[in-house]
């Protein structure tokens, strides 16, 4: 398989690319490197620092955002001095807010444009939105800052475990190459045949990447199929297996380290707020606190005790194109006062619960990852939330809530989309419903399947989210 010399990527093509792509990733890498060691004070002098820069180009540039900055008595000025306290007058935001307001909310003239982006739609409510360039750059910077506290370098061989259309078109032809140039590999969380599995696992072993990134549960399953089969993921190279995208559960973590031989980290993040934190080996989820606010708040929206869970509530602080604050993510997670064990002064997260999906099986035997159906109810105008229940290998019902943008054709296009990815011999039907309630449990669960995998692969889910 085709790989470049690290150094080369990590010295050249890599900063090559991005100073193209006129974004400042390695110069906010260096910053990160440096700022990271500041104290806990120091990291919230630097946050309210951003934070007047962030309100300030609010206050110019977005309406939406400059009518309540205005309304809670904000001094944005270039003398003002805000903090914590200033952030919380105002009014919290959400993906409703975000779709209602978004003309009066983008920045479409900010330096170097804006580009459309959608959610993955895990939380059942996609959303269409926008972000600039140095966003892009503080997703990247972001994330090469915690692989390095594993010793992994940029430019160094990666293997990712992540989503792929049904059929390629130019731009994806164009992308692959590009990671192969970046010393990347993609297989496919979308088509994991028993097959498909075993060509990943030499796939894997044959590349020798030092890094491993995908779906926690997609990583899971190809862990349990290596140990079901006698094959072997260690390689001499890998120092950390990266999961993200969902929950890892405590039984993914252990039979993801045994199958590979090497640590877990998980990583928290969703794309409309970016990269948000990742495992440090102390074991301690830290936020990528330089770039975002978080604040852990009740149903009532007050902040919660350390040691209680709450709503993570993210300010943005590079999201000038479209600015995401006090954006309620529906994420829940467990508020703490804890520092960084390796002396950092990052803000800690406590546990990350998240949201569940399943696999869904198709009738060859294929299994694949919940977002596979998810694309397809985010790519079709009006769906205000979904569910996706597979209730057997040929049945599957799709419920919607619709938004004002819903046409009738909606409901072919998502009959066609989920059987270009099960089958045409599937019957989708779509019911359109005015709310989508929880589990029993409590648990939201966008995407749903009653047929079973094999027992051998069973630990690669989770088995408490009944």
């Amino acid at each position: 398989m085709l790989r470049l010399p690290g150094a080369i990527v990590r010295k050249l093509t890599y900063p090559l690319h991005e100073y193209l792509l006129k974004r400042p990733t390695f110069s906010m890498l260096d910053d990160l490197e440096q700022s990271q060691w500041l104290s806990r004070e120091g990291i919230e002098q630097l946050q309210m620092k951003k934070l007047h820069l962030l309100l300030q180009s609010a206050s110019q540039h977005s309406p939406w955002h400059a009518q309540h900055i205005d309304e809670a008595g904000l001094d944005t000025s270039s003398d003002a001095q805000l903090g914590l306290e200033d952030l919380r007058k105002l009014p919290t935001t959400d993906k409703g807010d975000m779709q209602k307001h978004q003309d009066a909310m983008v920045w479409h003239g900010v330096p170097g444009g804006t580009y459309q982006y959608n959610t993955g739609g895990s939380s059942g409510s996609p959303l269409i939105f926008y972000y600039g360039r140095l966003r892009q750059a503080s997703d990247a910077a972001g994330r090469m800052r915690a692989r390095r506290w594993w010793g992994v370098r940029e430019g160094e061989p990666e293997v990712y475990l992540w989503g792929a259309p049904v059929e390629l078109n130019k731009t994806d032809r164009i992308k692959t190459i590009r990671d192969r140039l970046f010393n990347q590999l993609v297989l496919n969380a979308f088509d994991m045949s028993p097959q498909h599995m075993d060509d990943y696992i030499q796939a894997i072993r044959s590349f020798r990447p030092v890094c491993v990134y995908g779906y926690a549960s997609s990583i899971a399953l190809l862990a349990a199929r290596a140990l079901e089969t006698g094959q072997s993921l260690q390689t001499t190279k890998l120092r950390v297996v990266c999961t993200t995208g969902e929950p890892l559960y405590p039984q993914q973590r252990e039979l993801i380290s045994q199958a590979f031989g090497v640590p877990v980290a998980n990583e928290f993040g969703s794309r409309d707020i970016g990269f948000t934190a990742h495992e440090s080996p102390a074991g301690q989820m830290l936020l990528l606190s330089e770039n975002h606010i978080l604040e852990v708040l009740d149903p009532r929206g007050r902040p919660v005790a350390p040691g209680d869970y709450g709503e993570a509530v993210i300010t943005g602080l590079t999201s000038f194109a479209q600015p995401f604050i006090r954006y309620r993510t529906g994420d829940i997670v467990q508020a703490t006062d804890a520092l960084c064990e390796q002396g950092r002064g990052l803000h800690v997260l406590g546990e990350v619960k998240g949201r569940t999906t399943d696999f869904i099986v198709r009738a060859d035997g294929t299994i694949m990852h919940a977002l596979a159906l998810i694309y397809v109810l985010r790519a079709v105008p009006g769906v205000q939330e979904f569910k996706v229940i597979q209730h057997d290998i040929t049945t599957v019902e799709a419920q919607v809530v619709r938004s004002s943008g819903w046409q009738p054709q909606g409901a072919t296009a998502i009959v066609a989309g989920i059987q270009a990815r099960l089958g045409e011999q599937v019957r989708v039907e779509v019911k359109l419903v005015d709310t989508i309630p929880p589990e029993r449990s409590g648990k939201h669960r966008y995407v749903v399947s009653h047929v079973p995998l094999p027992e051998s692969l069973s630990l690669a889910t989770d088995a408490s989210i009944e």
